[in-house]
């Protein structure tokens, strides 16, 4: 019996250490959700003790003065940022993984710029060339900011995904008689299409959740990250943790849903 045990636990001890930093991550989240459900104020102690459950805070969850208009201009921002990061960024990917030309290893390494450099060191640098340039911070200095370091990530991600991309695929394709346009539509976009969601997707995540490079280039412009912010000065709203925990369900029923696929074709 000793003996069993300890060969379990040889062989599952990777695991159970990769459940226990999943528990550990997931514990911040769990707080949030339960937090969501409490039936107390503004500001109230942010604690569980003497809970009490509600769903009052789940059928208002924009009841607070200004969360609504934050949270929507998060989202406005979030989406054009990643529509834009994420064509640019796809373009630049199949020039760099597929092109020979002058400077190619230059621009490898100052994609990753904009991923190592602080977040304080851009957002300081970006309002120092809006306000140089003229450019009236708001909406759309925003927008730009998020464009670029949203860019990087999704180079990297659908760079990685091309270089793990079989050629002999497309090959195959032009030797059925396939033009390039057909070859591109019909196997090679497909083939990279989950390397496309997934930036996108960490496009999507990054800008909506950036407050440090949003704080220095958004003039009067409120965003979610900045109302957060500004309301734990005063007392933190219920509905944030509301909002926070749908985002958290949506984001998971997005990778879940994507995962189908691929666990049905082991099934």
């Amino acid at each position: 019996m000793v003996h069993r045990l300890r060969r379990f636990a040889a062989d599952h001890w990777v695991m159970a250490i990769g459940l226990l930093v999943l528990l550990y991550l997931f514990v911040p989240i769990a707080v949030v959700a339960a937090m969501s459900f409490r039936d107390a104020g503004r500001n109230a102690p942010y604690t569980l003790q003497n809970y009490r459950f509600t769903w009052d805070h789940w059928a208002n969850p924009f009841g607070t003065a200004g969360i609504g208009d934050a949270f929507w201009t998060s989202i406005a921002i979030a989406l054009i940022s990643t529509l834009v990061a994420t064509i640019l960024g796809t373009l630049m990917s199949f020039a760099l993984a597929r092109h020979r030309f002058r400077g190619r290893a230059a621009t490898n390494t100052l994609i990753f710029l904009p991923m190592a450099t602080p977040e304080i060191v851009m957002g300081s640098s970006l309002l120092a060339l809006f306000v140089a340039s003229g450019v009236q911070l708001g909406f759309w200095t925003i927008v730009i900011a998020h464009v670029m370091f949203c860019l990087s990530f999704v180079v990297v991600t659908v760079k990685a995904r091309l270089a793990g991309l079989d050629p002999r695929l497309q090959e195959a394709a032009m030797d059925l008689y396939a033009n390039e346009t057909q070859t591109f539509l019909r196997v090679t976009l497909p083939l990279v299409m989950p390397g496309i969601v997934a930036a996108a997707l960490l496009s999507f995540s990054l800008s909506f959740d950036d407050f440090i490079v949003t704080n220095f280039n958004s003039g009067t412009v409120v965003t979610f990250p900045m109302f957060v912010w500004g309301a734990s000065q005063r007392g933190i709203p219920p509905q944030i943790n509301v909002i926070g925990t749908a985002m958290f369900v949506i984001s998971f029923l997005i990778v879940l849903i994507g995962q189908l696929p691929r666990l049905r074709r082991k099934a």
